[in-house]
Parts: structure tokens; sequence; C-alpha cells
């Protein structure tokens, strides 16, 4: 990673900067306290990938029994394209499979959203199911999953 990158736990102070880049990202964004809440959730973890000490993206999951549900991903639309994405993917595969034991990843994502499809399936998830009208505009979701594979993460 570059010098002035750092992936790190997200802290509360975080919370605006994720909350900004959440409103830029997503049509129906997490309101703060959402974000909040998650800290008194002990399933939960949470990254931030700062630049030069701005938060440009981040993202959680929730870590329950031996598996891992990714929530929400995130880069600044103006950090987008730079690999910032597949370093906080690969970050929080390392606190689950690494540090958590977790064996299994799962989460959901867009059936048209082609970049993160390119992403996770470059880390090893493979689609294994859909989610009819999952998201608030009825659009479908890929279920995708990847089974302890920390080859990639090498």
């Amino acid at each position: 990673m570059p010098d002035d990158l750092l992936l790190r736990p997200m802290t509360p102070e975080d919370i605006p900067a994720v909350a900004a880049i959440e409103r830029l990202c997503f049509a129906v964004p997490w309101p703060e306290d959402a974000f909040i809440s998650e800290f008194s959730n002990a399933c939960a973890r949470y990254v931030v990938l700062c630049r030069a000490g701005d938060v440009v993206a981040y993202g959680g999951m929730w870590l329950i029994i031996d598996e891992a549900h990714i929530n929400n991903i995130a880069v600044a639309p103006t950090f987008q394209g730079l690999g910032y994405g597949r370093r906080v993917l690969k970050g929080l595969m390392r606190l689950a499979f690494r540090e958590a034991s977790i064996s299994q990843m799962t989460l959901e994502v867009r059936v048209n959203n082609e970049p993160a499809l390119a992403l996770y399936t470059s880390l090893g998830f493979v689609t294994e199911g859909r989610r009819k009208g999952y998201y608030e505009n009825g659009e479908d979701a890929y279920i995708m999953w990847c089974r302890n594979t920390l080859e990639q993460l090498i």
C-alpha cells in the first residue's frame, strides 16, 4: 500500500466521513445512527481506508458463528477505479479468515454492478443464488460466497 494509505478499524469519529461516502454511493444510504448502532453490535466489524488521513473508503461485515456477511463496501466516487475497494475487501477477508477463523464469507450484490462482480469474482467469490427484488427499486441481487481461500490474500 502506498505510504499515504492506511487501512484501520473504523472509530466513532469516522462516522461523519463514512456516512458522507454512503450518501454519495447509494440511492438509499444508511443514516449516521445506523453506523453508530453498529458499535454496540458484537458481531460487527468495520474498517476504513484513509488516504493522507482522510477516509476515502470503508467496508463492514458481521461475523456470525463461522460465517462473515459483508454489509457494505463503498469508495468515495473521486477515488473509484484505483483499487481501493479491493484493499478494503482484502482487509475484511484477512480479518475474517485469519484473525477470526471464519470459514466462509457471503454478500449480496446488484446483478448489474459489473465492477463489483468483477472484484468479488477475482477474490474467489462465486455466485450461488439470486434474490428477486432485493433492492428498494426492485432490482435483483446475486448471492455470492467465498470459502476460506487464503491464497487470494497473498
